[in-house]
């Protein structure tokens, strides 16, 4: 198990409580766990805004909760569902150090108003942060009364913590389009704050016109299963539920963000979304800000969110940056003693090894370049920007997760496993995702000590992954 040290990193990094971000890194045990168990592998199929988070784009909203269909009835049986989790619990326990008290795992079955069963579990945890007290938990929503139109996907677990196994962590979910389709179906017959949200990065980082079509397709025949009608803004704007969203945005997705936008912006785009999906409007993408000659364009930011640590020479909370830049909120930056509200879009490394900001002045339009190492703070403000540029620091389509050692496909028995593992006459090779230099070890630990790049510069890697063993 990581250290409280670990989370109180991600936490500065990411502008969130400790709380949250320890949740978080449970969560990725908890479907690592479930993925492993031989009868959950293939029948338990993840979705839902925690799904989009873990498993397609690194800066989201955190969520709490765990959301799967089922494709085994006999699997919503109270008794069953109580005794694999202590299974799962113990492997858990086996592989990172989490606690789930056997008292605490707790699962209701309860019927809907369409006449099917559904569950609802609880189960407390205790991991790094140690709480004294009351524990907290992890809620799992399962049913089996949800349509799946596409196949599902296996999906690498986005956990960018430093005990992430040598062969990854994965789970089966919905794919893409299902998620998307989903999340419409889900805002038209709810309205609530999440769906909105979730509706918008999905169409932000996804929305290429391949999948248009197949999104569609899904969303028709969800509707038809639920008896609804196809959502159109007419209908969104005449619901009752339509001035509770707004005044629930704050209550219901304040503490799963560093900071929320405003209600407004991600109404105004929903249109879009709907004439995209639609009437084939097509979206205009924006070019990325033209490469310096003294950049290097070979080096691109990892592509999912992890602690930089000391970001060459000082702290600087580039997440919290990305966050923004994926949010399209401005940064209140403190560069060289004076303040200035910037849009963030690219961080690039320079051939010398510096991190550059490329940015534009809210106020004035005009381009901007700071270094990382010489930025002092940098706050998410509230005021949102329309793009420009190509928005570089986030992902506009579906993260795998960085390059690491994959086994061949298998089920992962329930047995004690440790993490790392050392061998006599072993030599591992590390990889550093930020700066690209190797590293020869006699374990398989991918956890990276302080080092240079190949520049000669600090570099902010902490967590490597496995290339090959010799």
């Amino acid at each position: 198990m990581i250290d409280r040290q670990d989370i109180f990193d991600f936490s500065r990094e990411l502008g969130l409580r400790p709380e949250i971000v320890e949740k978080d890194y449970v969560l990725g045990w908890v479907l690592s766990g479930i993925f492993a168990h031989p009868s959950f592998r293939q029948t338990w199929i993840f979705k839902g805004g925690t799904c989009v988070k873990k498993c397609f784009f690194e800066t989201y909203r955190f969520s709490e909760d765990l959301d799967f269909t089922l494709a085994d009835t006999g699997h919503l049986d109270e008794r069953y569902l109580t005794d694999a989790f202590m299974q799962i619990a113990r492997w858990i326990y086996e592989q990172s150090g989490i606690e789930f008290p056997e008292d605490s795992v707790r699962f209701e079955v309860y019927e809907k108003p369409r006449g099917r069963v559904s569950v609802q579990g609880r189960i407390s945890y205790r991991g790094p942060m140690m709480p004294r007290g009351a524990l907290p938990r992890i809620k799992l929503d399962l049913t089996d009364d949800e349509l799946v139109v596409l196949d599902p996907v296996i999906r690498d677990v986005h956990h960018p913590y430093p005990d992430r196994p040598d062969d990854g962590m994965r789970i089966l979910c919905y794919a893409y389009e299902e998620l998307f389709a989903e999340k419409v179906r889900a805002l038209a017959e709810r309205e609530r704050p999440r769906d909105l949200y979730d509706v918008i990065h999905l169409y932000r980082h996804g929305s290429d016109g391949t999948a248009r079509g197949v999104i569609l397709d899904v969303l028709k025949r969800k509707c038809e299963y639920k008896a609804i009608a196809l959502p159109s803004m007419a209908a969104l704007e005449s619901q009752p539920a339509r001035a509770e969203l707004e005044t629930e945005w704050e209550n219901m997705l304040g503490h799963q963000l560093p900071a929320l936008p405003p209600f407004e912006q991600f109404w105004r785009e929903l249109p879009e979304v709907l004439d995209w999906l639609y009437r084939e409007v097509t979206r205009v993408a924006e070019k990325a800000y033209p490469y310096q000659p003294q950049e290097d364009t070979a080096w691109r930011p990892p592509a999912m969110g992890q602690s930089w640590g000391p970001a060459v020479r000082t702290e600087v909370p580039i997440e919290i940056i990305r966050f923004a830049a994926a949010n399209h909120l401005c940064i209140d930056l403190s560069y060289k003693g004076s303040r200035r509200l910037i849009e963030p879009y690219s961080v690039r490394r320079t051939r010398a090894g510096h991190l550059i900001l490329h940015a534009i002045r809210h106020d004035s339009g005009e381009h901007r370049a700071y270094r990382v190492d010489e930025i002092q703070d940098a706050l998410v403000s509230k005021i949102p920007f329309t793009p420009r540029y190509a928005v570089e620091l986030t992902a506009t389509g579906p993260l795998s997760a960085p390059p690491a050692y994959r086994k061949q496909e298998s089920t992962v028995p329930l047995r004690s496993r440790a993490v790392r593992r050392s061998s006599a006459g072993l030599t591992c090779v590390i990889g550093c995702p930020v700066c690209g230099k190797q590293f020869n070890r006699k374990t398989r630990s991918v956890k990276l000590n302080k080092h240079k790049d190949k520049q000669g510069y600090p570099c902010a890697g902490r967590s490597g992954y496995l290339i090959t063993t010799k």
